[in-house]
């Protein structure tokens, strides 16, 4: 694969999820009317800015694709001040921009004085505050399962029903579950006590239980019947071992409601994935070697573009609904971090202390920047290798 074409649609990729996701933010502080001093795709020096002469928000393109930012003054409670120590309003705060006056000062692009700005983020309600923050990680969301009805529209599905066994030539393993007593025509309906209804959930419940014998609730001739310890092969990969599906299974006929159904149930599994992984990796089923930075990712990307189209946009159906998954956790420097203060204020009424959250984010940001460091570096030795 070309590495500059890599390069390229992972740009793309990267770009168009960072700017849906900074564009919830920015649309919802929009609607609520919130002072937007910056709106930027990508991170550190900018390659292209200008600045709106009606609204006077500065959007920018940046030179590193890594990330994006809505800036609103207030965001961490620096605006609040008591009223008997607050200075009063100047009695001009507007600025000159590109020869243009506007009714509202700049901030970091200026020397104008937020604190006396009614429409500062601190400033707003604490719900419209939750709202503009969980937008982001929202908007990656619903774009995934957008993306993924066009995709189901584009592929075969598959359900759950045993159509034929690999032969052990086509498998590169041992056809084990045919002699467990799986037979053609047999309908998985569970493994293990998981209900699987297609084809993907059937072979991610294989390929995440399937290293130990499980127990297969099949329908089989109009009746119900539990198969006992089914044994798969295993295969193993960056010491990580994983169940082998054995067999194949039949194409269900493609309607709107079973495009409908497919694509909820797949974007739901990948929603499962995503937290599982999070679960495994804590408890050590998983090692760091399985997690992978925007290096690996584009590696993926790569491997994708070679395969198609339609293995392009699943990446990108994965990436926007992890994306929006990793957003929510409850992290400082993340949403989930900042949705957990306005939570916290919701029960209690209370805002937390600016200079107690500043640290808090700070610290957060500091240890996801060192990770995201020691991942790229791990990535990109495995990559020479």
């Amino acid at each position: 694969m070309n590495t500059a074409v890599t390069v390229i649609v992972s740009v793309l990729i990267f770009g168009f999820l960072i700017f849906i996701h900074e564009f919830g933010h920015y649309i919802t502080a929009r609607i609520f009317k919130v002072t937007i001093e910056e709106f930027s795709i990508g991170m550190g020096p900018r390659l292209v800015s200008w600045v709106s002469k009606k609204t006077g928000i500065r959007y920018s393109i940046a030179l590193f694709p890594i990330g994006g930012f809505v800036s609103m003054p207030g965001e961490n409670g620096e605006d609040i001040v008591n009223e008997e120590t607050s200075e009063e309003t100047p009695e001009d705060t507007s600025l000159e921009t590109n020869g243009e006056a506007h009714d509202k000062p700049m901030g970091i692009f200026g020397s104008g004085d937020y604190r006396n700005d009614p429409n500062t983020f601190g400033k707003k309600p604490v719900w419209q505050r939750f709202i503009i923050t969980a937008a982001g990680a929202v908007v990656n969301i619903v774009a995934g399962f957008l993306a993924m009805i066009l995709l189901t529209s584009l592929i075969n599905i598959g359900g759950t029903t045993v159509g034929a066994f690999y032969t052990e030539e086509e498998l590169g393993s041992p056809v084990v579950s045919e002699s467990q007593g799986l037979q053609v025509d047999d309908k998985i309906i569970s493994i293990d006590g998981k209900r699987v209804r297609i084809l993907d959930e059937l072979s991610y419940e294989i390929m995440r239980r399937g290293t130990e014998p499980v127990d297969l609730v099949v329908e089989r001739g109009g009746e119900r019947i539990t198969l006992y310890d089914v044994q798969f092969s295993c295969v193993s990969e960056q010491g990580q071992d994983f169940g082998v599906m054995d067999f194949k299974v039949y194409r269900d006929e493609k309607s709107f409601g079973n495009v409908m159904k497919y694509s909820f149930a797949k974007s739901f599994l990948i929603v499962r994935m995503c937290w599982e992984s999070i679960y495994d990796l804590i408890t050590g089923r998983y090692s760091m070697a399985a997690v992978s930075g925007p290096v690996g990712i584009s590696s993926a990307i790569g491997n994708a573009v070679t395969q198609g189209f339609t293995s392009v946009l699943y990446i990108t159906v994965l990436i926007s609904i992890n994306l929006g998954l990793m957003n929510l956790l409850p992290i400082p420097a993340l949403d989930g971090g900042r949705l957990l203060t306005q939570l916290i204020e919701m029960i209690t009424r209370k805002r937390i202390p600016a200079k107690i959250e500043g640290i808090i984010n700070t610290v957060g940001l500091i240890l996801l920047l060192g990770l995201s460091a020691v991942i790229m570096v791990k990535d990109i030795f495995q990559l020479l290798s």
